[in-house]
């Protein structure tokens, strides 16, 4: 698995459905440089069970996101068309309404290939015939990207490990407070809670007041 954290987030450009309902081609995280913060996260499939309470999750706390400046990006290895399908079918029959942040196609699986969530791999056989050796969707990655492209935070988990969308603000919070004041955010720090500077009389000073 590798480990994007302190890289540039790959480029893509690809299918999406946006809005809820709208077909883009072309589709791109470049979009968002210099402008704002990006939650990249992939799931398994469209109409299956733990991913529509992630993305619905992600849409009841998309205020808090937006007072972050954050967008939120979803993406799975579907077509746009199961994309469009999913989110015009009611949450009472397993659909994901009213969801109206981007979902990305990833039909060819070359997004989650480079951000190395694909739940497997592309192999030949003795005979030259492609195999795919593993499930052909994305594990739950999770990808934080700043304001310059760069992955600042990534989690991945297994298909059957929902995530924490709480933890997805909190790592939102951590970056921005150290981007704006410069101190680090030690274990469990939450938004308005006290964080430590980078030197040994910062960390001191920190331990001894949470001793």
């Amino acid at each position: 698995m590798s480990v994007l954290v302190g890289k540039k987030a790959p480029v893509f450009h690809a299918e999406a459905v946006i809005n809820g309902s709208e077909f883009v081609n072309d589709f791109s995280l470049e979009q968002y440089i210099g402008k704002k913060h990006v939650i990249f996260f992939f799931y398994p499939m469209d109409f299956t069970f733990v991913c529509p309470t992630e993305i619905i999750a992600f849409q009841n706390a998309i205020d808090e996101f937006n007072k972050r400046n954050v967008a939120i990006i979803g993406c799975s290895t579907d077509s746009k068309f199961s994309h469009w399908a999913w989110l015009q079918t009611e949450k009472k029959n397993g659909g994901i309404k009213g969801v109206k942040f981007p979902l990305v196609s990833d039909l060819s699986k070359t997004i989650s290939q480079n951000y190395d969530v694909l739940a497997g791999e592309y192999d030949c056989n003795e005979n030259d015939e492609i195999l795919f050796n593993g499930t052909p969707v994305a594990y739950r990655g999770l990808f934080m990207i700043d304001k310059q492209g760069v992955v600042r935070h990534q989690i991945v988990n297994d298909l059957p490990l929902g995530r924490s969308i709480d933890e997805a603000l909190r790592m939102v919070d951590a970056l921005q407070f150290y981007e704006e004041n410069g101190e680090v955010c030690p274990a469990n720090w939450h938004k308005g809670e006290p964080a430590m500077k980078a030197t040994q009389e910062g960390v001191s000073g920190y331990l001894a007041s949470n001793s």
